[in-house]
């Protein structure tokens, strides 16, 4: 492992394979959302932001009164 950055609360290093692990000043190993944070703030990754669901449209109210027109004229006709 190479070290990337050094401050006095933790140690960032990066693996062979391209990947960074982070230690603590007390040598325990940083994991999770604690590690992204870091490494984000030091601009070493760019973490992907989860996008925000889109709620279906709603029809017009016009459209909606034409199609219930629609389906009355069609019960008329049927009978």
């Amino acid at each position: 492992m190479e070290l990337v950055k050094k401050t006095s609360e933790y140690k960032i290093f990066k693996k062979r394979s391209g990947r960074f692990c982070v230690q603590n000043e007390k040598r325990s190993w940083v994991n999770g959302e604690d590690k992204v944070k870091i490494l984000v703030g030091e601009k070493l990754i760019k973490a992907a932001m989860p996008k925000p669901k889109e709620e279906p449209k709603e029809e017009p109210a016009e459209a909606k009164a034409d199609e219930a027109k629609d389906s009355e004229a069609k019960t008329e006709e049927e009978k």
